[in-house]
């Protein structure tokens, strides 16, 4: 009797009666690691070419989903005559990235004869039940930043709740973790501070890819329902200990304000000051690689040198942040200078940028007590749980009952967290 192999019966499965709540894991058929990471959707381009053969499909992307070419995903799809693309689901950016954060985006004047655009960052975050009908599959292919307050992961648990609403599997295309596999920083997410820049009980920064993270919120049962099959298309040739600058690929910023891989690595703790009254440096060319406010002065800079803190230099900054459309739109302290500190990555592999993004906001909280003001609503989001602000305000206690009066105190805390979420995460893991 002929033996199937087990992606033939996945697929086979996935046809024709794939049991509730399956996840489909699709291998690279046609391993070469010659010219580096292949994406899933170069995966899917290349070895599975028949998988999508009479499907109709609703695309979730941007301007990131291209494949190793530099092909839109959406115009491969919307040429290839086996297919048909119906619908385009943008998420925060825009399709384009044309938009900065925040910014509600709409697509109302369209061409009939192309594709619907639908923003999911304008009137909606969640496909509506007429969005998804006649939809047989819901492919979601978006580069992610590895950052669990970045939208793009939130978009993606609430397309795939409501995938599951209205019985549509769905497709992650998987792509690389810019900051690779290895490195956890962060608190865990408490579920009482959930929303929409924390949509799960990760740390900040999570060390997942989107397809390990797809499943791993299907089967953690962190979605309020999953769709009837989640399908991984895995990448080729990536692995953990891999940055992005190690794949092979373009970097394509990923949002306005994440211009290159060592902002992207600064940007799971500069992001931080986002809930504060100090300029994240958005409006300049530096966002998240330096912070100020009028009323700072360089001291932060000679101080945080005295941290020593591994991974990092720590620079006097001067910026006027500007209004940048499409970028920065009124940032804090348009047209004012604004003195502080910049960073510089120095080793990646050493650098912590939790662990500096503490470090700053205590120091600044020291240093100018009378200026210094932040949204504890914003901040306990950002930061997952109330512990930051509490540690500012004195009230943080470690498990013994003691005060924490120090970021070090902090740190023991979170080393805890990372420890659990390993052992947690580990089960998902695609690549080694």
């Amino acid at each position: 009797m002929k033996k199937y192999s087990i992606i033939f019966l996945s697929i086979f499965l996935w046809k024709c009666a794939a049991p509730e709540n399956t996840v489909i894991i699709l291998e690279p058929r046609n391993a070469s690691h010659k010219n580096g990471v292949r994406t899933g959707l170069d995966v899917l381009l290349e070895d599975y070419t028949d998988y999508l053969k009479g499907k109709t499909i609703g695309l979730v992307t941007n301007h990131t989903g291209v494949s190793k070419k530099g092909e839109k995903n959406y115009q491969l799809f919307e040429n290839n005559p086996d297919i048909t693309l119906k619908r385009i689901f943008a998420p925060e950016h825009g399709l384009y990235g044309e938009a900065s954060a925040g910014v509600k985006v709409e697509y109302d004047a369209q061409d009939d004869s192309r594709p619907e655009i639908v923003s999911l960052y304008g009137k909606t975050r969640k496909p509506t039940a007429e969005m998804l009908d006649g939809i047989d599959l819901v492919i979601y292919d978006i580069q992610d930043v590895g950052a669990r307050f970045y939208t793009y992961i939130s978009t993606l648990g609430i397309v795939m709740e409501a995938a599951s609403e209205n019985g549509v599997s769905v497709m992650v295309l998987d792509r690389p973790n810019p900051l690779g596999g290895k490195i956890i920083e962060g608190a865990i997410l408490d579920t009482a501070f959930k929303s929409f820049v924390g949509y799960y009980p990760i740390p900040t920064r999570y060390a997942l890819t989107i397809g390990e993270l797809s499943q791993m919120a299907v089967k953690e049962g962190w979605l309020s329902s999953v769709p009837p099959v989640l399908i991984v298309v895995k990448m080729d040739g990536w692995r953990r200990s891999m940055f992005f600058d190690d794949t092979g690929l373009p970097w394509i910023s990923p949002s306005p304000n994440i211009p290159d891989l060592e902002t992207a690595i600064i940007y799971p703790g500069m992001c931080l000051f986002e809930a504060t009254n100090v300029s994240e440096g958005r409006g300049t060319n530096k966002p998240f690689k330096q912070i100020g406010a009028p009323w700072m002065n360089f001291d932060i800079a000679k101080e945080m040198k005295n941290c020593n803190l591994e991974g990092a230099e720590f620079k006097y900054a001067k910026f006027k942040p500007k209004n940048l459309p499409g970028s920065a739109e009124n940032p804090k302290f348009e047209k004012y200078q604004c003195l502080g500190q910049k960073i510089v990555v120095t080793d990646k592999y050493k650098y912590r940028a939790i662990e500096t993004a503490v470090h700053s906001i205590y120091i600044t909280f020291g240093f100018y007590t009378d200026e210094f003001r932040y949204n504890p609503t914003r901040l306990g989001r950002l930061w997952g749980n109330d512990h930051l602000f509490r540690l500012l305000n004195g009230q943080l206690r470690s498990e013994n009952g003691k005060v924490v009066k120090t970021p070090t105190g902090l740190f023991k805390l979170l080393k805890k967290d990372w420890e659990k979420f390993t052992v947690q995460s580990a089960p998902y893991y695609l690549y080694q």
